[in-house]
């Protein structure tokens, strides 16, 4: 879930033909021939794709577009895990004409703004795993990071409502304070991702209908953070000098706003337990009724 310049929270049956393999950015097709004549003219069971696994593209790469990433995803579509997202996972986003990158004296989030943002737009439908990996080929980052995060903010369930304020002027549109049972509070974050409306209103509502779009902006955000374009960074209190190419630190700063602060390297320990453990694979994971 994106803060700008506050301390709040922000936040692959055996293959025979044919094999994807993406690397760096590149894609190629591996065929394998039949190994005799006679086999050529046996009848044969459709190949069964083995999915693509998207890792983490380094700064500055030529990301793939979002109907690249939907061609890849949409090859190996995987099973739901989250019946209630079936209506937000239905829905595409919108494009952000409006603010959505922090700014701040020295930063070049401007930059970010021109490159990154028309490329935010949540065109994407599938179920909720399809949803995670698109977004992850779309901004390059490796997938599971993306599915370990996802659970710690939310469980992988788009209706989740967080950070959880008094400042009437940062709640979610049509969420007044007290109005979901808690006094004198309202929540300011949304969805799979805990898109913080307050520093992401260029995504809204977007980013609370959509599956697709939550995710797409909450790594678009990231990976500005990756590429460098967040000089701010080192403006303000920090455990450390911000740097590009740091995956992990731009993961902590999402939560905390700050870098590498005890908050951000606290948050990026939970993803990383989850990371280890897979935790999507667990059984007690699904959520289908």
């Amino acid at each position: 879930m994106i803060q700008g310049l506050s301390t709040a929270r922000h936040r692959l049956a055996r293959i025979i033909a044919p094999l994807i393999l993406v690397a760096a950015g590149s894609v190629a097709i591996v065929q394998s021939a039949p190994t005799s004549a006679a086999a050529a003219d046996l009848p044969t069971a459709a190949p069964v794709a083995k999915p693509v696994y998207f890792h983490t593209l380094p700064p500055g790469a030529k990301l793939p577009s979002g109907a690249e990433c939907a061609k890849l995803v949409n090859a190996t579509p995987q099973l739901e895990s989250k019946s209630a997202n079936t209506p937000y996972n239905r829905r595409t986003g919108q494009g952000v004409g409006r603010k959505f990158f922090p700014t701040a004296p020295g930063s070049d989030s401007p930059l970010a703004q021109k490159r990154l943002a028309p490329r935010i737009n949540g065109d994407f439908t599938g179920t909720t795993m399809d949803i995670l990996r698109w977004a992850a080929c779309k901004w390059g980052i490796d997938q599971d990071i993306v599915f370990a995060q996802a659970a710690v903010e939310s469980w992988w369930q788009q209706d989740t409502l967080g950070d959880w304020g008094t400042d009437a002027a940062a709640c979610l549109p049509g969420h007044k304070l007290g109005q979901e049972g808690k006094p004198g509070e309202c929540p300011q974050s949304y969805g799979i991702l805990q898109n913080r409306y307050p520093y992401e209103d260029g995504g809204w509502p977007g980013i609370a209908k959509s599956t697709a779009m939550n995710a797409d902006a909450a790594y678009a955000i990231w990976r500005a953070c990756f590429d460098g374009y967040e000089t701010w960074l080192n403006t303000v209190s920090r455990g450390s000098q911000y740097r590009a190419s740091d995956a992990w630190g731009c993961v902590g700063r999402w939560f905390a706003g700050r870098w590498r602060t005890q908050a951000a390297v606290g948050y990026i320990a939970r993803v990383k337990q989850y990371f280890r453990e897979k935790i999507w694979t667990r059984p007690d994971f699904r959520q289908l009724s």
